[in-house]
């Protein structure tokens, strides 16, 4: 009884702060402030984290384009930029109320979160996979029935994998970590057995690991998943500055330089080189760039 309380009080806050926020433009309100505030994930090396307190990743060079051109439309050259942390559970919420204008991370375009926010045009495709140690033994996901499976709460992957449970597709445990550091420890340290994530994600955290040797990634792909910079809903203006600046990133070729430069090259703060070939959704997307969001439902 309490639950649909909570829930729909909840839903009247964040309508009322949404409301307030929307009630000038973004682009107004960067404009009024003096800088845009980016909110970013800090640990989904080479897409977006944090390297001796400074954001970096594909995804913040995506945005630096980005940003350079809304400091063109606005005629505003020395417009601050201020980055902030998100977390999967707070990124939409800090969209609706404003305490970000963009969100560049790992944020899937879905249909369902079209309903309250916007994305610009994909500028990365991912797939998400599975995640074994091979001292297990599993080579399909099949081998996970009866196993624990560690997904980030709040995360596409997360609701994947209880809908497999949901529908009795795969009788799995599932266990959560508040963000992707936590949720591979779950996997490092045997708590679980599978671990469900973006392949960019799981191959930048297994790069990193102490013993990089001791994973792999297993089959099949369960989604092929787009990421697009999210901006509030209702805000023209905007999506056309980024759409326009990120279609342009791909039919420059310079979204192929990122890619190379992020995910086969040495990167900070390690020099490690994921040596990630370009899956074939990626190669979909670079061929034709959209904004189209998938359905999870």
């Amino acid at each position: 009884m309490n639950k649909p309380i909570t829930f729909i009080l909840l839903s009247i806050f964040l309508g009322s702060v949404t409301a307030q926020a929307n009630a000038e433009s973004t682009l107004e309100r960067i404009k009024n402030s003096g800088k845009i505030v980016v909110g970013y994930r800090d640990a989904a090396e080479p897409i977006s984290y944090t390297v001796n307190g400074s954001p970096k990743g594909y995804a913040i060079d995506v945005c630096n384009n980005v940003i350079s051109d809304i400091k063109k439309t606005l005629n505003k050259p020395n417009l601050g930029v201020e980055y902030r942390t998100v977390y999967p559970m707070t990124r939409v919420p800090d969209i609706l109320t404003g305490r970000i204008d963009l969100e560049c991370g790992t944020t899937t375009n879905t249909t369902q979160r079209q309903e309250v926010v916007d994305f610009s045009t994909s500028y990365f495709m991912t797939e998400v996979r599975v995640a074994v140690k091979n001292s297990a033994h599993i080579n399909t996901i099949d081998g996970l029935a009866g196993k624990a499976v560690a997904t980030t709460k709040g995360t596409t992957s997360d609701r994947y994998m209880v809908a497999l449970k949901r529908n009795n597709t795969l009788d799995i445990k599932n266990i959560f970590g508040s963000d992707n550091n936590e949720t591979f420890a779950l996997l490092a340290s045997g708590r679980a057995t599978g671990l469900a994530m973006d392949d960019n994600t799981l191959a930048g955290l297994i790069a990193k690991s102490e013993h990089e040797s001791d994973y792999k990634m297993i089959g099949p792909v369960l989604s092929k998943e787009p990421y697009g910079v999210m901006i509030a809903k209702n805000n023209p203006q905007l999506k056309a500055i980024v759409d326009h600046a990120i279609t342009q990133m791909w039919t420059s070729g310079n979204m192929s330089k990122l890619y190379k430069k992020w995910f086969q090259s040495p990167i900070p703060p390690n020099n490690m080189n994921l040596n990630m070939l370009p899956s074939s959704s990626f190669k979909e997307l670079e061929k034709k760039p959209n904004d189209d969001g998938v359905d999870l439902s």
